[in-house]
């Protein structure tokens, strides 16, 4: 029985696109932007925006390629071969986290000021959903919008937001019926420049350093009612569903990511000598990574088991998506979270005391990866959510 790829030859015409753009125009900045803690977001997502990295999944009528899901897939996987998990994860951001609200919700006026700038790569959009005392448990979060005529107000603080010390543009949650607890939230689309929108600091990570991620805050900040997306006190359910293309899509990536350690960790063992062989020739080591190439080969699995899921549900059906699918979302998270911690820091340990260099790939890798099990949800809020979902 032979297998049928699920991507055709336009996916693979994408992804050599991608591909010569993270390795030709990215990684050669890859010392430069991880020392500075920061990379030249405009100027890269504008390059990004004229490939068509940002829109290949979005329908046409929205500012898109016409693509499905699996366009987005491909970047995913590709994009990694920069070197740089914070651009990576800054790119993915882009367009497969703060926009896909906006995609789904947004009025004709919204996705032309907004979300069609940000595909082209001309304006540089950010995700304000954790707070300071809300992170994975979105119910809890104290920013807020009051109605005031015509306008909407906003207070309040966000904090762990990747790319907001350059966005132009944040998707907000904000309550807006504080009485209501989750069922209280709406989205709404926050320009940069409004008066009383600021980054009160840029925080500094254990990894992704090319990326920024800021503290903003919002002091009665004051926006038209136009800037709302979709319905009021709507706004947890939306996040409900643009979480899942956040968490899967984290998923595609770091399985790439995974499997290109190996391959760059196997080859240091073919020409590293100890104890007058080959460290690959250990009995040891190579049962070590042939039970990681097959659980990668696991994980890849279940994650295109769930972008199936996914691409069927959004862009052929064209309908919200199922309980099922969401379960099997966040179990792939939880699963391939855990098992990229692993196989990375046995490519460390792997690597001996250069391993623990700071000037390494391998070093830089490992403490990128540990953003998985925390970004998006962590991994016990995504089994008590399984544990849910499965009636426990």
């Amino acid at each position: 029985m032979t297998h049928q790829s699920p991507f055709t030859e336009q996916h693979e015409q994408f992804r050599k696109t991608v591909r010569g753009f993270a390795e030709k125009e990215l990684a050669p900045h890859l010392d430069e932007w991880e020392e500075k803690e920061i990379f030249p977001a405009h100027e890269v997502f504008k390059r990004a925006g004229d490939l068509g990295i940002f829109a290949a999944h979005y329908p046409e009528e929205k500012g898109g390629l016409g693509g499905d899901y699996w366009f987005s897939v491909a970047k995913s996987e590709e994009l990694p071969r920069s070197g740089m998990a914070g651009v990576t994860m800054a790119m993915l951001v882009q367009s497969d986290m703060a926009t896909p609200v906006i995609g789904d919700l947004g009025t004709k006026e919204q996705i032309d000021e907004f979300l069609a700038p940000a595909l082209r790569g001309e304006s540089v959009a950010a995700l304000g959903v954790s707070e300071p005392a809300a992170g994975s448990d979105v119910a809890g979060i104290k920013c807020v919008a009051k109605r005031d005529g015509d306008d909407y107000v906003i207070s309040g603080q966000k904090t762990y937001i990747t790319n907001g010390t350059q966005c132009d543009f944040v998707t907000l949650l904000a309550k807006t019926n504080p009485e209501a607890g989750a069922h209280g939230c709406s989205f709404f689309l926050v320009p940069a420049k409004s008066k009383g929108f600021g980054v009160s600091k840029k925080l500094r990570k254990i990894g992704n350093h090319s990326s920024d991620t800021a503290e903003l805050f919002l002091d009665d900040v004051r926006i038209p009612k136009r800037y709302l997306l979709g319905e009021e006190n709507m706004g947890f359910m939306y996040l409900m569903q643009n979480f899942q293309s956040e968490r899967l899509i984290a998923c595609t990536s770091a399985v790439a990511s995974m499997f290109g350690a190996l391959e760059r960790t196997i080859q240091f063992g073919r020409d590293r000598m100890v104890m007058g062989k080959p460290v690959i020739k250990r009995e040891y080591w190579q049962h070590k990574f042939v039970e990681h190439y097959t659980a990668l080969e696991a994980a890849k699995a279940l994650s295109y088991k769930a972008v199936a899921a996914y691409n069927h549900e959004r862009y052929e059906e064209k309908t919200t998506l199922s309980m099922e699918t969401v379960k099997l979302i966040s179990m792939c998270k939880i699963f391939v979270g855990d098992l990229t911690s692993q196989i990375i820091d046995d490519c460390l340990q792997f690597h001996g005391g250069m391993g623990y260099i700071e000037e390494g790939w391998v070093a830089r890798a490992w403490r990128d990866q540990r953003l998985l099990r925390i970004g998006g949800g962590t991994s016990e809020v995504m089994k008590y959510y399984v544990a849910k979902l499965m009636g426990f």
